[in-house]
């Protein structure tokens, strides 16, 4: 079943093209089109198993594992610095915001076929242990209550900025490097 947009039941946006079947060979979609978890078409039968049973809890395992691994590595950053000094939060939301963008370019534009745990364990795990919105706001929090709004101010635009534009080199250079080409 190749149905575009339009066909009942479809879970693509209006306008996105059709992937086709999903051994059809069809070219990569451009990162723009994407669905929301590229690992998974609902319309495929095979892949929507991917969603129930014993692949569920494997997924559960590699999400689960990934993020005790990137949740010490965050504690261990921390803990190098000054308890009252944001910059570890930042410098690990800049470091984790590159790395999410060069995992993005491998995983979704690699043209290979990577092992279906590499982003729950990689992506949604380590780095999403790795990262750290809570710590973050605390941060911002405590500056806050020691009176420096304009710290807070920058501190909080800053990281938003600053992630964002770490994730978009991160593409860039990754893309640069040849590693998303097929």
């Amino acid at each position: 079943m190749t149905g575009g947009p339009e066909q009942p039941g479809s879970s693509e946006p209006p306008g996105a093209p059709d992937r086709g079947p999903a051994d059809s060979g069809a070219p990569p979609r451009t990162p723009s089109s994407l669905p929301i978890d590229p690992d998974v078409d609902l319309r495929v039968p095979a892949q929507r198993a991917e969603t129930a049973g014993a692949h569920l809890v494997l997924v559960v395992a590699a999400v689960a594992a990934g993020g005790a691994v990137g949740a010490l590595a965050r504690y261990a950053v921390v803990r190098a610095r000054p308890a009252d000094d944001p910059l570890a939060t930042l410098a690990v939301n800049l470091l984790g915001s590159f790395l999410i963008g060069v995992l993005m370019v491998l995983v979704a534009e690699g043209g290979r076929n990577p092992h279906p745990l590499i982003r729950p364990f990689a992506g949604t795990g380590v780095l999403g242990g790795f990262t750290t919105f809570s710590a973050y706001a605390l941060d911002i929090r405590e500056l806050l209550a020691r009176e420096q709004p304009l710290t807070a101010f920058g501190y909080l635009a800053g990281t938003l900025v600053g992630c964002l534009g770490a994730v978009w080199a991160a593409v860039l250079l990754t893309r640069r490097a040849g590693a998303g080409d097929p």
